[in-house]
């Protein structure tokens, strides 16, 4: 004798419900960002990676790491001598700079370039556009580099949401206003010995700040490319570089340098 058609409808009833409740799971884990179940593994990633102060931002909670997070998803490989951005064009983004080495320059009146700074992995270019609505320089890449493209008005508006995003931002910023201020001054005071004294020991302290060794490193720029970012002729670079080696201040082979008495250097700078 055959089963009732009750006891026959009965599994595929199960399996609807069953369908039903795995639907529902799935539902369920897509409703948050993925960075959301993983704050451990997302944080730690975040604190090694080179841009770190504003990627991980002090006082962070787990929802606003995954916001973050999805604010630098972007990324743009950008090859030696490539430009990134030219000056003059529209201004819509900024970019962390995750590996590699960028300078920025500007046109001056007398038809020179001027390279008004060199940046390294952790650091921003691109807030020159902030202002105006367009660049004022143009950003080349020193090797082979790759930045994270940070939309500013999304980072604006994430940043109304997220204080210490915020507090991170204008630490950020005021530090490149502090930079360009002591770079005018060596400019308009400085003697080329207490220019290329100051351009080491910045370096290093950058370099320093992270993660990097800050007694020896490669310099990425040509003498010449230093000598028009401190106002100086590309003889005077070697001879001022020669002269500190004479002296025991730092050692200098072709584009490596070392710092040996990091004392006696800073003495050469003015307070």
């Amino acid at each position: 004798m055959s089963n009732p058609p009750t006891e026959r409808r009965q599994p595929q009833a199960d399996r609807r419900r069953r369908g039903r409740r795995a639907s529902d799971q799935r539902i369920a884990t897509t409703k948050f960002p993925p960075a959301t179940r993983h704050f451990g593994q997302l944080k730690a990633a975040r604190s090694q990676c080179s841009l770190h102060e504003i990627c991980l931002p002090a006082g962070v909670d787990m929802l606003d790491l995954a916001r973050i997070d999805q604010l630098t998803q972007k990324r743009q490989r950008v090859l030696r001598h490539q430009t990134l951005y030219k000056a003059g064009d529209p201004f819509h983004s900024i970019y962390a700079v995750r590996a590699g080495f960028f300078k920025t320059e500007g046109g001056m009146g007398d038809g020179r370039d001027q390279i008004t700074g060199f940046q390294m992995a952790g650091e921003l270019i691109g807030l020159d556009g902030i202002s105006s609505g367009r660049h004022a320089c143009s950003a080349v890449a020193l090797e082979d580099s790759e930045v994270c493209i940070i939309l500013f008005t999304e980072m604006e508006a994430l940043a109304r949401a997220v204080p210490a995003l915020q507090r991170s931002l204008h630490r950020l910023m005021s530090r490149e206003m502090v930079q360009d201020h002591k770079l005018l001054a060596l400019l308009g005071n400085g003697t080329a010995e207490e220019r290329i004294t100051a351009f080491l020991i910045d370096l290093s302290k950058r370099l320093s700040q992270r993660g990097y060794a800050s007694s020896e490193f490669v310099l990425r720029m040509t003498r010449e490319e230093i000598g028009r970012h401190l106002g100086l002729t590309l003889e005077t670079v070697s001879r001022t570089l020669s002269r500190l080696q004479r002296q025991g201040t730092i050692r200098v082979q072709q584009r490596l340098v070392r710092i040996v008495d990091p004392e006696a250097l800073a003495e050469r700078v003015p307070a």
